[in-house]
């Protein structure tokens, strides 16, 4: 299986080209699950605690709008995020897109941040805690969105294969990120691999091994990194990959 992650730009005109270039870069790998960062197909809007309902809207709407362009990256499996109402509520939702079934509600944010640049509690609830892994292609994806590694629950061990952590930029406040997500690769046992926004947000996309071992991350000059894992069977069913990195 090749896994690939990225850092795309919140300007939506660098980001038009920026995509076009990732389509390319899947393309050219052939990968089979490619992950995005958090509400990726709209400029971040959550740095303000004042909620705007036409800001909103225009996110949701675009996000609704881009759905179809995810089919450029077929056939991989797709992971991101994006803002969804439900009746009276709002949520960052993370989301599982594949050819032919379209988009699978995979996982809600529920562990809010309120730090500067990070408003989420004023733009959208936060979801009943639940972190059920997705089986796709006989593979066990979960996600965790952004602040949510630093939630005081989360995935069990050994039931996890992937673990997807669409970004939006990193909260010092919090720690270190790319250290706590070698701890949450140790404790699920699974691959921890994430995507951010670039620029003032931080970039820095990464892929994570089961023992705790960065793989390889992105920078400015490298936005995108594709790598491939083998699943194979061990004794006791229990499964874990070998790593072929590019």
């Amino acid at each position: 299986m090749k896994i690939t992650v990225c850092e795309l730009p919140d300007r939506r005109k660098s980001f038009d080209a920026a995509w076009g270039d990732l389509v390319e870069h899947v393309r050219d790998e052939n990968s089979d699950l490619v992950v995005l960062p958090d509400m990726p197909f709209s400029a971040w809007f959550a740095s303000s605690d004042r909620f705007d309902r036409s800001v909103w809207a225009a996110a949701v709407h675009a996000h609704d709008e881009w759905e179809h362009r995810l089919r450029e990256l077929s056939p991989a499996i797709v992971m991101a995020s994006r803002p969804v109402d439900f009746g009276n509520e709002r949520y960052d939702e993370g989301f599982l897109w594949e050819e032919p079934l379209g988009m699978l509600s995979v996982h809600a944010k529920s562990f809010l941040p309120d730090t500067k640049g990070a408003r989420e509690g004023s733009w959208y609830d936060s979801a009943t805690a639940e972190f059920i892994p997705l089986e796709v292609r006989g593979l066990r994806i979960a996600m965790l969105i952004g602040s949510e590694m630093w939630a005081p629950r989360g995935y069990d061990a050994e039931t996890v294969d992937v673990l997807a952590i669409p970004r939006a930029g990193d909260m010092a406040e919090l720690g270190d990120g790319l250290e706590r997500a070698c701890s949450l690769a140790q404790h699920t046992h699974a691959y921890a691999v994430s995507s951010n926004r670039s620029g003032t947000f931080g970039g820095q996309a990464w892929i994570i091994s089961p023992e705790g071992q960065v793989l390889g991350t992105t920078s400015a000059d490298q936005p995108f990194l594709s790598m491939e894992v083998a699943l194979r069977a061990t004794p006791g069913e229990c499964r874990h990959f070998d790593v072929f990195a590019h």
